[in-house]
Formats: C-alpha cells, sequence, structure tokens
C-alpha cells in the first residue's frame, strides 16, 4: 500500500488506523521525498515504547511506498534525547529485551532507499542509535551527541555498541561508550560520527538539499550500491569482491543504466 503524497505534517494515527498513539510523530512526503518527525519536544523527543512501535509502523509504509526515494528523520527542538528512562527504570530483564528498540532499528537500517538523520540539540542513547541506524547524518552546530548510558548502569542497547564500533573504530567507541561524555557537533565530525556540520537554523535545508541531489540519482543504483555495502559485514573480503562484482553486473540489465550512459554521451542529465 503506497502512502499518498501529503503537502503538510500528519500524524501517525492518520496513517495507521486503529493504532493508538501517546505521544505524535509527523510525516510529510513532499513528490519522492519523505520526512519523519519526532514531536515530544516537552520530554526532549525521548522515545517512548509507544514512539518507537510507531516509527514501525511508519517504515512499513515507507517501505511499500515505491515512489518515496528518500527518507530524512529529524526532531521537533531535539532530535531525542535518549529512551524514556521513566518507562525502564523498573523493567525486568525479560520486560527490557521486549522494551529494547534494535528490531525496529535494524529495520530502518535494512531500508532499501537512503536515509538521513537531520539532528539538532540532543542526540543521546538510543537517540544517536536511531541516528546511526541511519545512512546519513547531518548536525546543527548546538547538536549534543553521546551514550550516557553507562552512568545510568547500563549500556548502549539497540546497536550502538556495534554500529559505533565499526564506523569509527574499536578504541574511540570504548572511548566514547565507557565515559559516557557528549560531543559537540564539531567533535562528532572529527570522530567521523556526522557526515557534515551546518549552521544553526539550516539543518532542514541542508539535509532536504542532500535529500534532493540523491532523489535525482538512479533508484536502483542506489539500492544496490547500498546493498553491496551491507554484504561487506556478511562475508569475507573475497566473497564482498564477488558479491559486489555480481551486483554491479546485473545493473547492466536495468533502464537505469541504459538511460545514465546514453545521457551521459548525449550530454544531458539523466532522467530516472
Amino acid at each position: 500500500m503506497a502512502v499518498s503524497q501529503r503537502k503538510a505534517f500528519i500524524t501517525i494515527n492518520r496513517l495507521a488506523r486503529g493504532f493508538k498513539m501517546a505521544n505524535s510523530i509527523l510525516f510529510e512526503k513532499k513528490e519522492n521525498i519523505a520526512v519523519l518527525k519526532i514531536n515530544r519536544p516537552e520530554r526532549y523527543n525521548a522515545l517512548s515504547r509507544t514512539i518507537v512501535e510507531a516509527l514501525d509502523r511508519v517504515l512499513d509504509l515507507i517501505r511499500n511506498d515505491y515512489e518515496i526515494r528518500v527518507l530524512i528523520i529529524t526532531g521537533e527542538k531535539n532530535f531525542a534525547a535518549g529512551a524514556d528512562i521513566e518507562e525502564m527504570a523498573e523493567l525486568t530483564p525479560k520486560e527490557a529485551k521486549a522494551f529494547s528498540f534494535s528490531r525496529t532499528f535494524l529495520k530502518l537500517e535494512n531500508l532499501e532507499v537512503p536515509t538521513i538523520a537531520a539532528v539538532s540539540g540532543y542526540a543521546l542513547g538510543g537517540g544517536l542509535e536511531l541516528a546511526l541506524a541511519c545512512d546519513l547524518r547531518i548536525a546543527s552546530e548546538d547538536a549534543k551527541i553521546g551514550f550516557p548510558e553507562i552512568n545510568l548502569g547500563i549500556m548502549p542497547g539497540a546497536g550502538g555498541t556495534v554500529r559505533l564500533t565499526k564506523l569509527i573504530g574499536e578504541a574511540k567507541a570504548k572511548e566514547l561508550i565507557f565515559l559516557g561524555e557528549s560531543l559537540t557537533a564539531s567533535e562528532a565530525y572529527q570522530f567521523g560520527i556526522i557526515n557534515r556540520v551546518v549552521k544553526d537554523g539550516a539543518l532542514m535545508d541542508e539535509a532536504l538539499m542532500l535529500a534532493e541531489k540523491l532523489a535525482e540519482k538512479s533508484p536502483n543504483a542506489l539500492r544496490n550500491a547500498k546493498k553491496s555495502i551491507a554484504n561487506k559485514d556478511k562475508h569475507s573480503s573475497k566473497e564482498a569482491f564477488i558479491h559486489e562484482a555480481e551486483i554491479w553486473s546485473d545493473l547492466f540489465s536495468s533502464n537505469d543504466q541504459k538511460e545514465g550512459m546514453k545521457a551521459f554521451l548525449e550530454k544531458r542529465k539523466p532522467i530516472y
């Protein structure tokens, strides 16, 4: 089922019939770019189980909407200041496992379309894990990024230890996770966690500009490039090279390859 085009933000309740939600996620579709905004500013967009379940439902809708070529995830004032501590404080181990956001964040990571986290304010704990599950991360200068879980007697549990280590290496990941200290946007950029840092107030303009550039590319080539990059963690180096060559050669059966190379030879922009 495709999500019809919207010109204004709408609540997830109107997307997922019968799904009760106490706190809003806002969703906008501008032609082939989707924007999902966490809208719980009074709690710094702390991620409740309800919000993450709603995010999970939206990801299913996006996955089945073949018009969407890029997804931007952002938050109102803050990106997301971690998981909701009030909901977690008295959980048993079994309840904590059910509360975990891992399955939803993995679903986000496995979306075929490119995903962009547009980060302002706090992106801590589960909020940073949400950003790390995206393909690219843009932050405004006011962003504060980190894993403070160690100060609460726990550790990142929704992909944080795995994704951060892959992204910046074991030594730096251990430093951030063990100390539980926050980074500025500039520091996170230097660590390699953030792709771009922009002036406060320019975040969404930059995110949309990047999304528009991605949306102009071959969706088939982007999808397969993302697939090939993901394969590096599933196979040995030799197997990954073989899979890459297979994916690359299969692209020569696609209309996008024909159009892309024809447009190059004709000195014009391709139309995908």
